[in-house]
């Protein structure tokens, strides 16, 4: 108890004279609301002990003090007594007035009560997260906390704020304390519980990829808050009518107002937030109760644990012809014997012990085009992973896919990747100049004259529109493309088949150059 003394002692400091607070506990504020509503910062919000009737009788004690009247408890002059009683405190089943039990860590889940009391414990209210996130079997390091709470905290603490530039605009403090200082509700939660439920997991908290989110919803405040700011809507609607003198509104007006009315019953909170923003003090005064009213019941608490996608990045190649990049399905039929991204995203994603996954690759080759060389740049991104790999798990992922008995891909310099992630793909996306081998067939023997004209040509323009066989799923471009070299190697016993080596601008089509693609490549190889 010296303790939470002392703590109140250096919190008082940070406060308005005893009267203000005690009136905003009268009105239904609680502690950690008054706290932060005067940019309080330290330990009083994660001292479990003070409560509303703790705070209650150290102010008055300390008001007493200050009037020389500890043992009759005598208000001073000019000062009106406070309402606010200890019975009031322990009996009245009513959470704050601006959080809505927020932060008196009372809520509700799956509408049972979280907390057995109207001041929560803060270490119950950890360990019940900490025990979530233990039963998903989440390995961690660390953890950052997410909080959304519901748009009517923010118009009852503008309520709040409102009743005191009424009350008390005249005195001194007032001036000192405006609204931009203040704490808001997020972060005097993440206050809080943050010490705790780093005791609890046993990891600190800070920037990490593992998110623990809070989401508070209430759905009955959020009702009277959307009625208000529909009522004042219609009253504008009301007031742009009188000037064009229109004296009723008929049917068809009040049909319009009614969808005006389901329309901000919709909007999402991004908006109300804007709409409340927007609004001027007096519009706000007219149509909101001032101070808010407690609230009967506290908010619904739905919490969730979650890892941010990891990346897994390196370079595939491809050796068979019947493989596809990724997975190709149509009228229910696979295309191919496999896909890279499935060998290479379930291989991740079992290790991983993630949601799900995708593949992201730089650039992509035809089902029946091989994948050679250094290997295409390719990602492999892994949804709320559960284990966090080391490298020795990357490791064995390319292992594992390597060593397969099909052999349909290989993968290389596989690695966890963080913001490096799209600067890889972009390095793929970079290799502007691409080589390739095609086996190729003419009508007629190659002469020596062909061989030379084909050897000779360096960078040389073309124009390929879209191909055919991609019409279905490609606009119908022209696209300017360079091929910078060829060469011919023969094959031995034949005159009419021979490999075909080239390099190209990355994007080139090589089989619509070798074959002209009925006219639409020019000029062709032959």
């Amino acid at each position: 108890m010296e303790e939470t003394r002392e703590i109140l002692s250096r919190t008082a400091l940070s406060l308005p004279s005893p009267h203000v607070v005690l009136d905003l506990l009268s009105v239904g504020v609680c502690p950690r609301c008054i706290f932060r509503l005067f940019g309080v910062h330290g330990q009083a919000y994660c001292c479990s002990a003070i409560t509303a009737s703790v705070l209650q009788s150290f102010l008055e004690e300390q008001k007493s003090c200050d009037n020389g009247t500890v043992e009759n408890r005598l208000v001073s002059d000019g000062l009106v007594r406070c309402s606010y009683t200890s019975q009031e405190s322990e009996d009245d089943h009513a959470y704050c007035c601006i959080c809505l039990g927020v932060l008196q860590l009372a809520c509700q889940q799956d509408r049972k009560m979280l907390t057995t009391s109207k001041e929560g414990s803060i270490d119950d209210f950890t360990a019940t997260i900490a025990e979530l996130v233990k039963r998903e079997n989440h390995h961690i390091d660390g953890f950052s906390i997410e909080v959304s709470i519901p748009p009517v905290i923010v118009a009852n603490e503008r309520a709040v704020w409102m009743y005191m530039k009424k009350k008390y605009n005249c005195e001194d403090w007032f001036k000192d304390k405006i609204p931009s200082q203040h704490i808001s509700v997020k972060d005097a939660l993440r206050l809080s519980i943050n010490t705790s439920l780093e005791n609890h997991l046993g990891v600190k908290s800070g920037v990490d990829l593992f998110r623990i989110r809070l989401n508070y919803s209430h759905l009955d405040a959020s009702r009277m808050l959307q009625s208000s700011l529909a009522n004042n809507h219609t009253c504008k609607r009301q007031k742009t009518d009188k000037k064009d003198n229109r004296d009723s509104l008929d049917d068809s007006h009040k049909s319009n107002l009614k969808n005006s009315n389901e329309h901000l019953c919709s909007e999402s909170d991004s908006v109300i937030l804007r709409t409340l923003e927007s609004m001027l003090d007096h519009a706000f005064c007219e149509h909101f109760v001032i101070p808010p009213e407690k609230a009967l019941k506290p908010c619904l608490l739905t919490t969730t644990c979650y890892r941010m996608p990891i990346y897994i990045g390196g370079r595939y190649l491809k050796f068979s012809r019947r493989v596809s990049q990724s997975c190709w399905i149509i009228d229910d039929e696979r295309m191919g014997e496999a896909s890279v991204e499935e060998i290479v995203g379930s291989n991740a994603l079992l290790v991983c012990k993630g949601d799900n996954y995708k593949f992201h690759a730089a650039g992509r080759e035809d089902i029946d085009v091989r994948m050679l060389g250094s290997g295409r740049p390719f990602l492999v991104e892994v949804s709320n992973a559960h284990c966090m790999p080391s490298m020795i798990d990357v490791q064995l992922i390319a292992e594992k896919i390597n060593n397969s008995d099909k052999k349909y891909v290989r993968v290389r310099n596989l690695k966890l990747v963080n913001n490096q992630a799209w600067t890889l793909m972009r390095e793929g996306e970079a290799e502007k100049q691409k080589q390739y081998a095609a086996l190729v067939w003419t009508s007629r023997a190659l002469t020596e004259e062909d061989l030379h004209s084909i050897s000779s040509r360096k960078d040389l323009d073309i124009i390929q529109r879209t191909p055919i066989r991609v019409l279905h799923r490609r606009s119908p471009l022209e696209r300017k493309k360079i091929i910078h070299w060829m060469n011919i190697e023969r094959i031995a016993g034949s005159c009419q088949y021979f490999l075909l080596h080239l390099c190209t601008q990355a994007g080139t089509y090589i089989k619509e150059f070798v074959h002209g693609d009925l006219g639409r490549t020019h000029p062709r190889f032959l």
